[in-house]
């Protein structure tokens, strides 16, 4: 993705430079077909509130987009109105009582680089150009947010404009409702978020790498490893494995195992990875590297250079599980052997969640996160790998719990995104807040 540069303003569609413009707010590569009637690309509240009037007016849907890193799209409908929110991305810190008010425009990485001028972490997303728009509504898993828990359980308050024009702050005790179905709603939520109100942390002092190859012969010894050592792993850890046609280092299909860890001493950091090294399958390792300093801006540049590049066509999905591991080891074998070519790639997380979260709409998530990501350039190539992702958690899908929200595939493979409950009140909400159905909400569901 790149910042845009320029004052937003006002696309009608037919204008030169109109599908130019709508196709710019997405980074997936693809072009979906569909088109809005108008691209309303917003500097400020009052260009919000104006193309919400219009949308009233004209009989138009809404949907929203602050940084386009959607992998299935969802901002991308026929006709309505889109709204951009990607140059509304300020960043205001106070040091001192350790909160931020953020745009939803803004990327993670410069929040993180703003932040690290005065001491302070915020648990932004892994890819650096992911803009906490979106991913503060659908929950935020970020960088150390298996300590410090998911991103959205750090923001305070919100500034939102409703689907009749009024800008409302919502927090714990002013609009608990709005603030309750914003974190975890994803794009199915029926406000559009001006400014997000942050709660920081301390800068972790040690923050460093460590990785592990393995060829793809080593698969189902990996995974069950892996799935044995997950519930121990020391929540300083982000502990994930990659599975990849062109793996590094051997360049050829295989399994990287990846140990971000941040901490407050080199030595508790390296106290915390060392199971990689007494692993009981380390002999079987093409490559192991030493515990490396390395920050987690320097990680997402790194990650997107090698495994998220520019101008890419995607299909995702996922599924959280917590069913035993050889019941799992066909999927995964399945996966590895199906993939499209480098750099796609399936995510192997071992989250290990809290017994609880504070009380908001994402309320779904399993022991274990897999995910697959699907990449190709040519257009022609569309109908062979445009499926993959879909059919590969379809096979897996009695073994699912649900899907998360940032990695959705709704539009193709409904499914569970957050507790029956909490859709429920989720729906009761809507019909209170936008009860003629301005906004899009999600592609489809799993009740539907």
């Amino acid at each position: 993705m790149k910042r845009p540069k320029n004052k937003g303003r006002v696309w009608e569609r037919g204008q030169t430079g109109f599908d130019e413009a709508v196709l710019a707010t997405s980074f997936n590569g693809r072009d979906p077909g569909h088109r809005p009637q108008v691209l309303v690309e917003a500097n400020n509240i009052l260009d919000v509130q104006n193309a919400l009037a219009r949308a009233h007016e004209e009989g138009l849907k809404v949907s929203i987009c602050s940084g386009g890193h959607s992998w299935a799209q969802n901002h991308l409908r026929e006709g309505g109105l889109l709204l951009s929110m990607a140059r509304i991305n300020q960043v205001k810190v106070d040091a001192e009582q350790k909160t931020a008010r953020v745009g939803p425009g803004c990327w993670g990485i410069d929040l993180n680089r703003t932040l690290k001028k005065h001491g302070l972490f915020f648990p932004v997303a892994h890819a650096p150009d992911v803009a906490m728009g979106g991913f503060l509504l659908q929950g935020g898993f970020g960088w150390a947010s298996r300590a410090l828990g998911l991103a959205t359980q750090s923001v305070i308050g919100l500034d939102l404009v409703l689907a009749d024009g009024r800008l409302v702050h919502a927090n714990e005790t002013e609009n608990p409702d709005l603030y309750w179905a914003a974190r975890g709603s994803g794009p199915g939520f029926f406000a559009v978020v001006v400014c997000y109100h942050l709660k920081l942390h301390q800068r972790y002092k040690s923050v460093g790498m460590k990785v592990q190859v393995f060829k793809r012969e080593n698969l189902d010894d990996v995974y069950r490893w892996a799935d044995e050592i997950g519930p121990n792993v020391p929540r300083s850890v982000e502990f994930q494995m990659l599975m990849t046609p062109k793996a590094m280092g051997i360049f050829k299909p295989g399994i990287e195992v990846f140990a971000p860890v941040l901490t407050h001493s080199w030595q508790e950091a390296k106290q915390a990875v060392q199971f990689i090294n007494d692993s009981p399958i380390r002999q079987k390792a093409s490559f192991t590297t030493p515990l490396v300093p390395m920050s987690t801006n320097f990680m997402s540049i790194v990650a997107n250079i090698t495994h998220f590049p520019p101008s890419v066509r995607w299909c995702a999905d996922n599924i959280w599980t917590n069913a035993p591991i050889d019941s799992l080891l066909p999927g995964l074998n399945n996966i590895m052997d199906s993939m499209p070519p480098a750099p796609s790639h399936s995510l192997w997380l071992n989250l290990y969640p809290p017994q609880s979260r504070p009380d908001m709409a994402y309320s779904l998530e399993a022991d274990r996160y897999l995910a697959v990501y699907g990449e190709w350039k040519r257009a022609v190539d569309d109908a062979k790998y445009e499926n993959w992702a879909t059919g590969c958690m379809e096979t897996m899908q009695q073994h699912s719990v649900g899907i998360q929200l940032a990695d959705e595939n709704l539009g193709k493979r409904p499914a569970p995104f957050m507790a029956a409950e909490n859709l429920e009140k989720l729906d009761s909400l809507r019909e209170k807040h936008d009860p003629t159905g301005l906004f899009h909400a999600w592609m489809g569901r799993h009740d539907q």
